[in-house]
């Protein structure tokens, strides 16, 4: 893999006998749709449209009500042209490392962290993938184990606060790099049978790797 050579991966040295299994970013227009929401910012403001320009329309006529609509067009285009600017800062600056024995998550756009996840701090895994082909990848930590969904986000399963769950958020090929870590974990486990990513909302199993991957895509 080139990049290895051209950025550091992890926060440290690689140990020997570890091994890097994939890197990879977010792909930005993906993540500004499911984690900066933009799809729903822009329903949101053509809603909003039509209705201010139906509410003028009525009351002062339809040339004022077609600057209305105007001005509130060019507040939504503003607010999605910022959601993803950040997506794409947010993308650009984050790195996801799978290795033989842990997740590595780099992340931050102005202070860059790095969440280091042994494999046996993961309790399980699961994977939601996406018409686009990307996928989210949201990993269950053991009991003992927690940290901050504010530090995580958006790398982490959406509105789960209470015991966050680090993700790798909108990756292109969702299902090679769920099946990747699916293989990871189940290897870090001992496990030789095959194991699946579970599906996003079904009950997560004991051990790790186990988790079902989602039989079609969601938009």
């Amino acid at each position: 893999m080139r990049a290895v050579n051209l950025e550091k991966l992890l926060p440290g040295d690689i140990p020997r006998g570890e091994k890097i299994l994939w890197h990879g970013r977010p792909r930005w227009v993906s993540l500004a749709r499911r984690a900066y929401r933009a799809d729903f910012v822009a329903a949101y403001f053509v809603a909003l449209t039509v209705w201010n320009c139906s509410s003028v329309g009525r009351d002062s006529g339809w040339f004022a009500a077609g600057v209305v609509g105007a001005k509130t067009l060019g507040i939504g285009a503003a607010a999605l042209a910022l959601l993803a600017l950040l997506a794409f800062a947010s993308a650009r600056t984050t790195l996801y490392v799978v290795t033989s024995r842990r997740l590595v998550l780099k992340v931050g756009i102005a202070l860059p962290i790095f969440i280091n996840l042994p494999f046996t701090q993961i309790a399980s895994a699961a994977a939601r993938l996406y018409s686009d082909g990307t996928g989210d990848i949201p990993v269950a930590l053991a009991p003992s184990q927690r940290v901050a969904y504010f530090a995580l986000w958006p790398h982490a399963r959406p509105f789960h606060f209470r015991h966050p769950e680090p993700a790798l958020r909108c990756v292109a090929n969702g299902v090679e790099v769920a099946e990747t870590v699916s293989r990871a974990l189940r290897e870090a486990a001992g496990q030789t049978e095959r194991a699946h990513m579970r599906e996003i909302g079904a009950p997560a199993e004991p051990h790790a790797g186990s988790a079902a991957l989602p039989k079609r895509a969601v938009a």
